[in-house]
């Protein structure tokens, strides 16, 4: 076998096979018992292990937003409490450990046979919920203050020693709008949690304590090895962009100039700093987002960077230093609203990082994707049981082509790894019908390699009920790279009694039953320019020749 140090290269691979089959496994457990259409059907959820230190070792095949920002979550928890076996930590808290409030993570130690000794490992289970109390159904509000968001729960112990704090639960349960589906769906992510802890408790019992530590250690040096020499072929030197978001939601901050965030890229050697100063002053409205989205966001993009086998460790970061100024869109303070940073601020960070290797990689950097999930959140009384019912999702776009081909259509990209929700799971579960949802043919901008068209969906209300849409790129278009063209810009409209009004992109409208809401999602950037095609050369003619008449050809008497 081949050997790294004192490591087998061979069975280096098998344990990073063997930890990332864990959180997959626990993904599994997560969408099967889960309630909510959200998460069983759209899979808005993540699953990650982490070492005894709490640095990840694996991570599922999940969402890119959670992922990256788990490990201060994490890192959070194990501040507060030690975690004795049986433990089960929860938190949401954007100023706490977490990103945005529907965002509920769960963490487990996993312990060996000998209790006296540390835990060797810890899991963790993400999912967003489609309630979460505060001032609109959905509870993705176009907010001014954290308070307005829902319920904040800091590092607190849902388990204790395996028996369920129930007043924990109960406090939480009354603050939301869907209690039962909450339940449902923080019970899922439980069961998650078990599986993992059985599967790393059954691996420490087969292999050893000794010989995991080494490989969880060998994993992340792995990691680190492969990034440096990712970043060892991006040129020396700092690569500077910025990008706009359309406005904050409250329809008066720099909403003719828009949101700046700026980043310099500084490349030397091996190592890169990241700096986001240049960024605007975070706003009054919801899409600030805080330092573990900015965090995710660059884990993201330096994932993308580097080949498919480098183990998604805490090694992927290590070469890189990340500096976010505070108080910024990027880096709020409390207590700013942060529900549109998780979803729609996240994403303009990766286009903003995109933009900048663009210019220090521009044969393998690909143009701007839709650059925004379209969040749309439904809220009413069920007509039969007169009980609240919330529903949310996120709608797809176009992806952005690239040096390697045009981008696909009607997709989700970079922070979410997402699906759509079946027409049949959303008309089950709320009282709509969907009118139309297709393509929107044309939206991918041209290049040649254009980008992908995003998606028209429109949603006809059975019942009286309020609906929210969080959404960006509806000013400013996906940008193009290297001559392609930008993608179109999204739209929202909302039809009511017979008449076509087109709506911001961040609002929460009253619906009628008969309405309809219309959301047409951004297509991607254009890669290259185009090439047009010339006619084969010929002799010019001059104005006399263009204007007269044909010559009769002679003829011999």
């Amino acid at each position: 076998l081949t050997m790294l140090g004192e490591i087998h290269a061979v069975k280096l691979e098998i344990y990073r096979l063997l930890f990332t089959s864990v959180a997959d496994e626990m993904g599994s457990v997560l969408k099967r018992t889960s309630y909510s259409p959200n998460i069983k059907e759209r899979r808005d959820y993540s699953c990650a292990v982490f070492d005894a230190q709490g640095q990840v070792l694996a991570m599922g095949d999940h969402m890119p937003v959670h992922l990256g920002s788990m490990p201060l979550s994490v890192e959070r928890a194990l501040k507060e409490f030690d975690l004795e076996s049986g433990d089960i930590a929860i938190l949401n808290d954007p100023f706490g450990g977490g990103t945005h409030l529907p965002d509920i993570t769960m963490i487990m130690p996993v312990y060996g046979d000998d209790l006296t000794q540390p835990p060797l490992f810890y899991v963790a289970s993400r999912a967003h919920h489609s309630d979460v109390g505060g001032m609109s159904p959905g509870s993705m509000p176009i907010s001014t203050d954290v308070f307005q968001e829902g319920i904040r729960i800091p590092v607190l112990k849902l388990y204790r020693r395996g028996q369920l704090n129930s007043d924990i639960l109960k406090l939480v349960l009354s603050n939301v709008r869907t209690p039962a589906e909450r339940e449902g769906d923080l019970a899922a992510q439980v069961a998650a949690l078990q599986v993992g802890n059985k599967r790393l408790f059954e691996l420490l019992k087969k292999n050893g304590r000794k010989e995991i530590e080494v490989y969880c250690h060998g994993l992340q040096d792995y990691a680190e090895r492969l990034i440096r020499r990712v970043v060892a072929q991006i040129p020396d030197g700092t690569y500077r962009a910025d990008d706009l978001l359309d406005d904050d939601g409250q329809g008066r901050h720099r909403a003719r100039t828009g949101i700046k965030i700026a980043v310099a890229i500084n490349v030397s050697g091996d190592s890169m700093q990241i700096d986001f100063e240049g960024t605007d002053p975070q706003v009054g409205g919801c899409v600030n987002a805080v330092e573990a989205v900015t965090q995710s966001a660059v884990c993201y993009v330096i994932r993308c960077l580097a080949p498919s086998q480098v183990p998604s460790s805490a090694g992927l970061m290590r070469p890189v230093q990340v500096k976010v100024p505070e108080a910024t869109v990027v880096n709020a303070s409390y207590p700013a609203a942060t529900v549109g940073g998780n979803v729609e601020t996240s994403q303009r960070i990766v286009d903003v990082l995109l933009k900048a290797l663009a210019v220090a990689l521009p044969d393998r950097i690909p143009a701007a994707s839709s650059g925004t999930m379209n969040n749309v959140t439904l809220g009413t009384i069920h007509p039969v049981s007169q009980q609240p019912i919330t529903y949310y999702e996120t709608i797809g776009g176009g992806m952005g082509g690239g040096p390697e081909g045009p981008g696909s259509h009607g997709i989700h990209t970079h922070m979410t790894n997402s699906l759509n929700t079946p027409i049949e799971a959303l008309e089950r579960a709320f009282p709509v019908r969907v009118r139309e949802y297709r393509l929107r043919h044309g939206s991918g901008g041209a290049g040649r390699h254009p980008g992908g068209d995003g998606i028209v969906r429109s949603f006809e209300v059975l019942t009286g009920c309020q609906a929210t849409v969080l959404s960006d790129r509806r000013r400013y278009a996906p940008y193009g790279l290297k001559g392609g063209r930008a993608g179109k810009k999204g739209a929202n409209h909302v039809i009511a009694k017979g008449r076509r009004k087109r709506i911001p992109s961040k609002t929460s409208v009253w619906l009628e039953p008969g309405d309809c809401l219309i959301v047409e999602s951004p297509g991607g950037g254009g890669w290259g320019g185009v090439q047009v095609r010339r006619r084969p050369h010929s002799r010019r003619t001059t104005p006399r020749e263009r204007t007269a008449p044909p010559q009769r050809r002679k003829t011999e008497d």
